[in-house]
């Protein structure tokens, strides 16, 4: 049998006195891509930063290609062929695509500066190569976050590591990136390299992943072939228990409109966008990336300057040229990457569960400081947030938490529209369960949800109807009967 890639056993690691790992093991074969699972707080990314020299280890091996080996920095584990793409997005704003892709192994011209020539040449082939269509001269800051996260693809692929660790590669992609990266790593996995593949998405698991192991608590719990196991033994695995569905469906359409929308536009963006939503009602947005999906909220949410068209909230004609406008008409967004645009994470959960209440909880600029407190032990209890104290920083929660902060500072407006951009990105699939939960409690109580899944199962599973996107257009709309996978992906395309 041939040497292992990578073993661990015994791996632990605590912060503080609290353990965040308690009993690493893997073991990663030549030419394979094997799945690393668990729900937020398994102990999954504490793993990843010891194998990467970012923590120190308490405890335990690890041995590369047979020898045993302890790395201090993320150079050291480079140095041994390991690289990984991170599920949190680091570029340097106002450098190149190229300039983040090299950063700090830039090519040398001629007198001992960068050939930038070069440096671009070298990285717009590795772009087309993988077939992301991406220029390599862009500055980052123009990209979105989907084409942010392509760059972080690129620029790990870019070491020709023999070991490959892959945090939520997918999390910020759409469907057709997320095949482009498949037909990568089917690349990788030729060349004899191995996939360390971690996702809360179930269904590229078993597309992609020979392998698996599941972490739970901080603790290995079972290893195994994906071909001996199937989708709910998986879940019981990683969750610990039975879930009766994996996605609730409890709401219930009225006959109320609740959003009107007609020949909303935006210059270059999205072109005639016109759909109605009752009360009680969840309607799903699909589309790849690019196809105009979040821009739609941008302009039902204020923030693009250009929208046109007309907007009615519960039969009433709105004006949203701003953000504040449209909250005060009762609407609320979630956005799509909760660490950039969902919260403030140097602040804590107490000040974030606040964040959009306060005008009302600081009417004369002097917080209430009482309100605020009721208010966060009050949307902590309501939506099940674990968090040792609602002092504590933002940063210090799980995913699932994190993205139930979210949620709450919004539900404490008491809104009348919901605006969902990819809702479970990067959440276990427990967590995932009881923010399906509160979305339908949300549209049962008469609320109106507008929710973008770049999911297939999760916006076939949730929606009531789904208007799929295409290049700024709308390609259809389908019931939730007549939708099905091969339907959303025809029209998308």
């Amino acid at each position: 049998m041939s040497v292992p890639l990578l073993r661990v056993e015994g791996l632990r690691k605590s912060f503080g006195g609290v353990a965040a790992l308690r009993d690493g093991r893997f073991e990663l074969a030549p030419g394979s891509v094997h799945a690393l699972c668990g729900g937020n707080g398994a102990g999954k990314s504490t793993f990843l930063s010891i194998l990467m020299g970012i923590h120190k280890r308490d405890g335990g091996t690890i041995w590369r290609g047979g020898k045993e080996v302890e790395f201090s920095s993320p150079a050291e584990a480079l140095a041994s062929g390991i690289a990984i793409i991170e599920q949190e997005l680091s570029p340097v704003p106002f450098m190149t695509v190229a300039e983040n892709i090299y950063l700090g192994r830039e090519p040398s011209g001629r007198f001992g500066g960068i050939d930038f020539r070069a440096m671009n040449k070298s990285a717009q082939k590795l772009l087309d190569d993988l077939g992301f269509a991406i220029r390599a001269n862009q500055t980052m800051q123009t990209l979105s976050v989907a084409q942010m996260q392509l760059v972080e693809i690129a620029k790990a692929l870019s070491h020709d590591a023999e070991v490959i660790f892959m945090d939520e590669p997918t999390s910020a992609i759409g469907e057709r990136e997320a095949q482009q990266l498949f037909a990568a790593i089917g690349k990788l996995k030729s060349q004899g390299r191995g996939i360390v593949y971690v996702s809360h998405r179930l269904s590229e698991i078993f597309q992609i992943a020979d392998s698996y192991t599941v972490f739970r608590d901080g603790a290995y719990v079972e290893s195994g072939k994906l071909a001996d196991t199937d989708r709910p033994s998986l879940i019981r695995m990683i969750v610990g228990r039975d879930l009766a569905e994996e996605y609730i469906k409890t709401n219930a359409p009225t006959d109320r409109i609740g959003l009107e929308v007609e020949g909303l536009a935006s210059p270059g963006r999205i072109t005639d966008i016109s759909f109605s939503v009752r009360k009680g009602e969840i309607f799903g947005i699909y589309g790849l990336m690019g196809s105009g999906r979040t821009e739609i909220f941008e302009c039902l949410f204020g923030l693009d300057p250009k929208a046109q068209g007309q907007i009615r909230i519960e039969g009433a004609p709105v004006s949203v040229t701003s953000p504040s406008a449209a909250m005060a008409q009762g609407v609320a967004l979630v956005t799509e990457d909760r660490k950039q645009t969902g919260l403030n994470l140097s602040d804590s959960v107490r000040s974030n569960i606040a964040l959009a209440s306060l005008p009302e909880m600081s009417p004369s600029l002097v917080m209430r400081r009482r309100q605020e407190a009721e208010a966060s032990r009050a949307i902590i209890e309501r939506f099940g947030i674990k968090a040792a104290r609602d002092t504590m920083p933002v940063s210090g929660l799980s995913g699932g938490n994190q993205q139930k902060v979210v949620l709450g500072k919004w539900f404490l407006r008491n809104p009348r529209l919901l605006l969902l951009d990819e809702p479970t990105r990067g959440v276990d699939v427990g967590a995932k369960r009881e923010i399906y939960r509160i979305i339908c409690e949300f549209a049962e109580s008469g609320g109106t949800v507008v929710m973008i899944s770049s999911e297939i199962d999760e916006v076939l599973g949730m929606s009531d109807r789904i208007m799929v996107m295409r290049s700024g257009h709308s390609a259809g709309i389908l019931n939730r009967g007549e939708a099905t996978a091969q339907s959303l992906v025809h029209l998308s395309t």
